[in-house]
């Protein structure tokens, strides 16, 4: 299969995940003068702005040892050619981290990074928040101990020992369209004038399918068909799988559940062309390091779609 790859994926980056397996061999990389730490504060990655763009703030050496002895563990992230990176969360810890950049949402400056760059502070955001929030065993309430290079936990209960590993919970998305026309909504919590494509959790038991067309009709009573899929995009903001579709409207009949969108509305894709966008700031579309924003450019024809091979 072969598509071009949607921010914060990450085919780059070799996991080696049979490595995790050698507490020798993790030890080994993280103390050589070769390996590389992506600083988590937060949930926040470490970016320079000084030269304009943003680029990611990678940490070595002596400083890498510094803010390491600080730390209760590193998770191993994989290799990128050749090189090992691994992911210190040092939320609360003292460190000169702040003279060499400053510590924001991935969100804020995704798009203007190189997409190597951008997948690996997402992996290292990711990591961290699950590792924060997992310290003790959801079986028996014991505190759990790091094992396999930061991809799992382990109860510490000798009578219990439940292993814990990285949660990622997946979601829909979908552009849902009718002819020449798309179906935008704006979340309650959206920026305003922002428009985007519908999106929900998949409930236990539902297929991918289904949940599209549930999440649909709950959020603007639209009946859909042909559910077709796209592409999918890991979204650590702050544990998921945006996995996309389009999907066909039966008619342009709709209602917004009020509980669900704050409003919605069928837009062309004459109205959807960048010079007839309001310049006011009441509509614009999602970012261009979502998925969002891919799913409604492929449908504009902007974007060629995923090729399959094989």
């Amino acid at each position: 299969m072969q598509r071009s790859r949607n921010p914060y994926s990450s085919a780059e980056i070799d996991r080696s995940s049979h490595e995790r397996e050698n507490d020798e061999r993790m030890i080994e990389l993280a103390s050589s003068g070769a390996a590389r730490f992506v600083p988590i504060d937060s949930e926040r990655n470490l970016v320079n702005k000084g030269s304009g763009n943003p680029e990611p703030v990678f940490l070595q050496g002596m400083m890498a040892r510094a803010v390491i002895a600080t730390v209760e563990h590193h998770i191993f992230l994989g290799y990128v050619e050749g090189t090992p990176y691994f992911a210190v969360d040092v939320t609360g810890k003292e460190t000169p981290l702040a003279e060499m950049g400053e510590f924001v949402d991935l969100r804020q400056v995704g798009a203007l990074l190189f997409a190597r760059e951008g997948s690996i502070l997402a992996y290292a955001r990711g990591m961290t928040y699950w590792h924060r929030r997992h310290r003790f065993c959801g079986v028996c309430g014991s505190p759990t101990r790091v094992t396999r290079g930061g991809h799992v936990r382990v109860c510490t209960n000798e009578t219990c020992k439940t292993e814990h590993f990285p949660r990622t919970d997946p979601a829909v998305i979908m552009l849902v369209h009718h002819g020449d026309k798309c179906l935008l909504g704006r979340g309650k919590q959206f920026p305003k004038g922002m428009h985007s494509t519908l999106a929900g959790f998949v409930e236990p038991g539902e297929s991918f399918e289904d949940a599209v067309a549930r999440e649909v009709y709950e959020e603007v009573r639209v009946r859909v068909k042909n559910v077709t899929y796209r592409s999918s995009q890991p979204w650590p903001f702050p544990a998921s799988v945006m996995i996309g579709f389009h999907a066909e409207a039966e008619s342009l009949d709709f209602e917004v559940n009020q509980d669900e969108l704050a409003s919605a509305l069928w837009l062309s894709r004459e109205e959807l062309r960048p010079e007839n966008l309001p310049k006011d700031g009441s509509f614009f579309m999602p970012r261009r390091d979502s998925i969002a924003r891919r799913l409604i450019e492929e449908w504009l024809g902007h974007e060629a779609g995923p090729s399959i091979s094989g």
